[in-house]
């Protein structure tokens, strides 16, 4: 596969979100069958400009791996999916119609977009099972949820779901005694159960043994498809063993995309990330 080296274009940073340059055929026809559509996105903070002019376009159903070096604006361009951060200019679509710039964080989660950071946000007091009740009432308060009883068919979905991340057999333990992957997969888990139809994942393997990285690559994978899953993540080994298709982003912009070979060899990634 060839790797399309992105142009550079300028940019207005005093424009309006959604204002700017006029999108392109191409740009408006992949906004009518990608997943997630970000165009001319562009951040600044004090001056420095961590997106700029950003254009990214998910596939429904795509595994997408995004990488590049510290700085490259990997987490601010989730902060602008997720709501976190608004853009001085450009336009982010989800499912097609639905413009992100115009939602809160908490609508935008109801809307389908689910974002597991690098960290693990569980609640260790809690027994695995009950982290993912709280995920999946996560619209009710922790006592309310504690106190009302699942419908079958919610206790159905909860235990494919289990079955899903590989700890059915950790249901009744508690999240703090469960290995660092484990509670990996635990969150991964409580974003499942409330069914987004787009995850961000960020760095999931920092931390991991070899045979929890090797089960998360499994899991990542058996993902796609239903959903789109989108993975930001520093190792590439393990890049390279769950890519379909790779975004290398560089002083917030996309340098290059394409399969994991094809960006490896291309030498503006030598240059600025990868190394000979």
């Amino acid at each position: 596969m060839n790797v399309a080296v992105m142009p550079a274009v300028g940019t207005d940073t005093d424009a309006a979100p959604g204002a700017g340059r006029a999108p392109t055929v191409a740009a408006h026809a992949a906004r009518h069958t990608s997943i997630l559509y970000l165009d001319g996105i562009t951040v600044s903070f004090d001056g420095f400009r961590a997106l700029n002019d950003l254009s990214l376009y998910i596939e429904r159903g795509e595994l997408r791996c995004i990488i590049g070096p510290n700085g490259a604006g990997k987490s601010t361009m989730m902060d602008v999916v997720t709501g976190k951060t608004r853009p001085d200019a450009g336009q982010a679509f989800f499912n097609r119609d639905i413009d992100l710039l115009s939602l809160s964080e908490p609508e935008i989660v109801k809307a389908g977009v689910g974002r597991k950071f690098q960290k693990p946000t569980v609640f260790e007091q809690l027994p695995v099972l009950v982290n993912l009740e709280l995920a999946l009432r996560a619209d009710r308060g922790v006592w309310a949820t504690l106190f009302a009883r699942l419908s079958g068919e919610q206790r159905d979905h909860i235990d494919a779901v289990l079955s899903t991340i590989g700890l059915t057999e950790c249901r009744g333990m508690h999240a703090g005694a469960l290995s660092h992957g484990q509670k990996q997969w635990l969150e991964i888990g409580m974003l499942l159960v409330q069914e987004p139809q787009l995850m961000l994942v960020d760095e999931p393997v920092a931390g991991m043994t070899h045979q929890e990285t090797e089960r998360t690559a499994e899991l990542l994978v058996s993902l796609a498809g239903e959903r789109s899953v989108v993975v930001v993540e520093h190792d590439m080994e393990f890049v390279r063993s769950i890519a379909r298709r790779v975004t290398v982003l560089h002083e917030g912009r996309v340098l290059a995309e394409g399969d994991m070979n094809a960006v490896q060899n291309n030498p503006s990634v030598i240059e600025v990330y990868l190394g000979a």
